[in-house]
């Protein structure tokens, strides 16, 4: 035990371990951990795309116009739908369309026994007025409430609105044709 201790180096997951003799017999552990490239660091990093989270006006504006819902004919040759077929045609989660539910009463998907919900046309005709005000026209979920209840003709205006827009598409479509 007379002699004194050398250096000696272990490297642990990029890590060294330097062991620097202070005192015959004892020694200090130090650990220097090796430098990451500038890419790796997380300043640095940018963030992916993640799935997670609320979305951004912006691209919730986007996808506003890429719903989904058939035309009435085809609409009502069903008497249900489920409530995945529903948030299939908005591409939006369940959950959304069940706190939809809660919070407008022009909503009544019927359920059966076991608790799951299936939506009428009518209360798909309702949900795309409903996603219109909320996503489209960037209304609160208050604000959205108000305007059903103080405007009786909403759905009314709205289908007008809808029968506009069908009509510019077409025009649009001939003038690209030209």
């Amino acid at each position: 035990m007379d002699k004194p201790l050398s250096q000696i180096t272990f490297e642990f997951n990029g890590a060294e371990e330097t062991v620097v003799p202070n005192n015959p017999g004892v020694g200090i552990a130090r650990i220097k951990p090796k430098e990451k490239p500038a890419a790796e660091s997380p300043v640095t990093a940018k963030k992916t795309g993640s799935t997670r989270g609320r979305r951004s006006l912006k691209d919730i504006g986007l996808a506003a116009d890429l719903i989904q819902v058939p035309e009435d004919e085809i609409l009502f040759q069903k008497q249900y739908y489920s409530i995945g077929e529903v948030a299939g045609m908005f591409k939006e989660n369940q959950s959304l369309i069940r706190y939809w539910e809660i919070e407008f009463d022009i909503l009544q998907p019927r359920k059966n026994r076991k608790g799951d919900r299936f939506f009428r046309p009518i209360d798909v005709k309702n949900l795309v007025l409903i996603y219109d005000l909320l996503r489209r026209r960037k209304f609160t979920i208050e604000g959205a409430k108000d305007y059903l209840k103080k405007n009786k003709k909403a759905e009314e205006k709205f289908a007008m609105i809808q029968s506009l827009e069908k009509i510019k598409s077409f025009l649009l479509e001939i003038k690209a044709t030209l």
